[in-house]
């Protein structure tokens, strides 16, 4: 038995391990080189999820961190500015990967989660102009995941575009939980797909693939995204294996998010008489604000730890729970009784 068998894990619902139906589509993938476009099982479901949100390519990428940064210099020349929330992925746990390898200027608006105003970011635009930095791009998170796995409402994005397309901007989506989003509020995908110019679209969250990411859009930004990717030392060889892992979560994973919704609804439920949760929980993050408990972030993972349940920590006191696939019922009525009984104590 492994130490991973013997705790609760909602650290994140990247920690899973694949199912033996995703072990098996692995096994018998059928494989080639994708550096020379030519491993069959990556073809196929880089057409496939170019199809789910209606665009006319993708391309498999190792992380998706990397999938993002491919996105944004995309769509961002060096030197130009990309407009985001402070608490963006791309600019919070991407390591300044958009300034290091794309050149790019990033400036954020208040963190804010999902809930955007877009007539803040539109009066954010700086054209170009005498020594300024033009803004080319605007980023958006979907669900967002220091904003505690908060769905931006289709009436946003859809002003969002509205904004891009009046000052002549992209629009990216980093989809990493898209289809949490997609579950939650029932927005066709192709319908989140129309409204961006590229997205960033992840197979290891939630999903339950052990690795991967696609970028989509149009077949021109794909194209100059293989050499891009290549540069960044994301070319890979017989890679279909993973790529079979990615389109056994597709065909599985998805409509069973509702399950982690649910779960998390559980957890959000059992925590919210102790005055620490820090939203509504709407898809499968757990966001605790720990800000008037006397219990510190690191005070409550370590004590949980001691009861068997690991839990992420994001600062002095904010502190997170992320439920997923590998995550039974029981284990999370273990985990409300552990913290449930820490919190009051």
């Amino acid at each position: 038995m492994t130490v991973a068998d013997e705790l609760i894990d909602l650290r994140s619902d990247t920690v899973t391990r694949p199912t033996a139906g995703m072990r098996e589509a692995m096994a018998t993938a059928e494989v080639g080189d994708d550096v020379y476009a030519e491993d069959p099982t990556v073809t196929v479901l880089e057409a496939e999820v170019a199809a789910l949100f209606g665009h006319e390519a993708a391309l498999f990428a190792p992380t998706g961190s990397m999938a993002n940064q491919i996105a944004l210099q995309l769509v961002v020349p060096p030197g130009d500015e990309l407009l985001c929330d402070a608490d963006a992925h791309v600019v919070t746990y991407e390591i300044g990967a958009a300034a290091a390898y794309g050149g790019i200027s990033s400036r954020t608006w208040p963190a804010v989660g999902a809930e955007i105003d877009p007539e803040v970011v539109a009066g954010m635009v700086r054209p170009d102009g005498y020594f300024a930095v033009p803004t080319r791009a605007i980023a958006v998170e979907q669900t967002h995941n220091r904003g505690g796995g908060g769905v931006i409402p289709l009436a946003t994005l859809r002003q969002l575009r509205r904004v891009a397309d009046e000052h002549r901007l992209a629009l990216h989506c980093d989809g990493a939980r898209i289809w949490h989003a997609h579950v939650a509020d029932g927005v066709p995908l192709a319908e989140y797909g129309a409204l961006f110019d590229t997205l960033s679209v992840c197979l290891s969250k939630g999903l339950g693939a052990p690795v991967g990411s696609l970028v989509v859009g149009s077949a021109e930004k794909i194209a100059r995204a293989r050499f891009v990717r290549k540069r960044m030392g994301g070319g890979m060889r017989q890679v279909g294996i993973l790529a079979a892992a990615g389109r056994y979560a597709l065909a599985h994973h998805v409509e069973r998010l509702a399950e982690d919704h649910a779960k998390a609804a559980r957890l959000a439920e059992a925590v919210a008489p102790y005055g620490v949760l820090a939203t509504v929980v709407r898809t499968n993050i757990v966001p605790l604000d720990l800000t008037k408990h006397p219990l510190d972030a690191p005070a409550l993972a370590a004590a949980a730890r001691a009861e068997g349940l690991l839990i992420s920590v994001l600062g002095p006191r904010t502190a997170r729970l992320v439920t997923h696939m590998d995550a039974s019922d029981g284990q999370i009525d273990q985990a409300a009784e552990i913290l449930t009984r820490l919190l009051r104590a």
